[in-house]
């Protein structure tokens, strides 16, 4: 199996800042990585430096074999044929003074074959969406705001999809009915993410491959399944219960 995404020697922060300290990972096509560490580690840095919205100082980024380093961030999504990357960010960045359906169809991306994503199969794996399709983005809920950000990633039909902390601050519910999602979208179809989450135990749970990041660089590798098994070394790492 082939690596979908490759960095090698990433450094990258903002300003004159270095966050990012000559940082090398892949991730392979299907595959879901948990990309874990404590706060203020670099784990948004680095997703925020794969879309291109921080300033790299050296290294490459390959997606599908292509050096994308150089591109600009709305080349990363629109640029590559088998599809670029979709971005979840933190803070969501839903269009709030547009519909549930104008935000889907405003940056939806043509693709075709059964697992094609549209604004019908989001509302599919989304049933609140659908519901709420005429809906202005400030009339939802903080929970419906991240379904619409993600279903919104979706339809631009990424090969890489990117979840900054996508279970933040919701309610236990909405975090069930997310998880089940992503776990559909990488687990059943395949799709390649990287998962950022402070919560381990349940992002290792539908992941492959799992990385903490200390100080901008990688501290520990390990499979998702056997990291999840070792608690105290989890306590250790990242200073979880």
């Amino acid at each position: 199996m082939t690596d979908l995404l490759s960095v090698q020697g990433l450094v990258a922060g903002y300003g004159e800042a270095v966050v990012l300290n000559e940082l090398s990972l892949s991730v392979r096509a299907g595959q879901t990585l948990a990309l874990l560490g404590r706060n203020g580690t670099g784990k948004t840095t680095l997703i925020n430096t794969l879309v291109g919205t921080t300033r790299r100082f050296a290294g490459e980024i390959l997606l599908g074999g292509q050096a994308i380093e150089h591109w600009p961030s709305h080349r990363r999504v629109t640029g590559l044929p088998q599809g670029g990357i979709g971005w979840v960010p933190q803070e969501r960045n839903i269009f709030k003074s547009l519909t549930v359906h104008e935000n889907l169809t405003a940056v939806a991306r043509p693709a075709s074959g059964p697992n094609a994503w549209t604004p019908e199969r989001v509302y599919a794996l989304f049933p609140r969406l659908a519901e709420r399709r005429d809906n202005l983005g400030t009339q939802l809920s903080g929970g419906e705001q991240q379904m619409l950000a993600v279903g919104r990633a979706l339809v631009v039909n990424p090969s890489l999809l990117l979840l900054d902390e996508p279970l933040e601050g919701l309610a236990p519910i909405i975090v069930e009915e997310l998880l089940s999602a992503i776990r559909r979208i990488t687990r059943e179809e395949g799709l390649s993410a990287i998962i950022v989450e402070q919560h381990p135990d349940l992002v290792l749970a539908i992941s492959d491959q799992a990385v903490v990041l200390e100080r901008g660089q990688i501290i520990h590798r390990e499979s998702a399944a056997t990291l999840r098994t070792q608690p105290e070394l989890l306590q250790r790492l990242i200073g979880v219960e």
